[in-house]
């Protein structure tokens, strides 16, 4: 149908580079250089993917002590920044005017 329309319409109907008729791109030996790099990165990966580093027995809690002393790091960072403890005699302190200046 593309051939038809081409030959028949003498051109492309609209932008040449998108939509439904557009003008097929030429394949360079770079864009099939570039696939093949690619192609072969993914298989690397899907290489060393498919090959674990730890069996699941190791897996299992091997991060629990570093998980805890990084909620310890984060808990005592969030208190560092808390006020400290007020008394309610702090607080009420303005109020003592009965106290004489030699006590």
């Amino acid at each position: 149908m593309f051939l038809t329309l081409a030959l028949l319409r003498k051109g492309i109907p609209g932008k040449q580079w998108i939509g439904k008729y557009r003008r097929p791109r030429k394949i360079t030996w770079q864009m099939k250089r570039n696939m093949l790099k690619h192609l072969e990165r993914e298989a690397e990966n899907e290489y060393w993917i498919s090959r674990p580093y730890m069996t699941a027995e190791q897996e299992h809690g091997h991060a629990a002590e570093r998980r805890a002393q990084n909620w310890l790091g984060i808990k005592e960072a969030k208190h560092a920044n808390f006020p400290q403890h007020k008394l309610i005699s702090d607080h009420l302190r303005h109020l003592n005017i009965t106290k004489t200046w030699s006590s």
